[in-house]
């Protein structure tokens, strides 16, 4: 980056931060623009709490799957550990069970925190 596209960068910064500050000004002063401003963001947090439910539920499907492969996979894998000595196989069974246990209880713990989130904003918008 060059000089002058540096100096343009912060002119363009400078100068959209005061055009930001003179539309919050107005709008806090004119009752009937920051009426239209609230409105508005009211429509654009609903519309984005539409967005993030509908990825929050594909990303809870894929998460699913994924674990469910896991615990289907660990399954398959478990099976010739049988003939193992028993030392070894509790060693092997161990582990993944309670690295599947913790990444379950992570993703949940995640999606706990998402819905609460979730009620935070629908409160917000009643």
């Amino acid at each position: 980056m060059n000089n002058n596209s540096l100096l343009q960068f912060i002119q363009q910064g400078f100068r959209v931060t005061i055009g930001a500050t003179a539309s919050l000004v107005e709008t806090i002063q004119d009752p009937q623009k920051r009426t239209e401003a609230l409105s508005q963001l009211q429509i654009e947090l609903e519309q984005k709490t539409k967005e993030w439910a509908q990825k929050g539920e594909v990303t809870e499907q894929e998460a699913r799957r994924i674990i469910d492969n896991l615990i289907n996979q660990r399954a398959r894998g478990k099976q010739p550990d049988v003939t193992n000595s028993n030392s070894q196989s509790s060693s092997n069974t161990t582990s993944p069970k309670n690295s599947v246990r913790s990444d379950l209880e992570e993703l949940t713990e995640q999606i706990i925190a998402l819905r609460k989130d979730l009620e935070i904003l629908r409160k917000e918008q009643d």
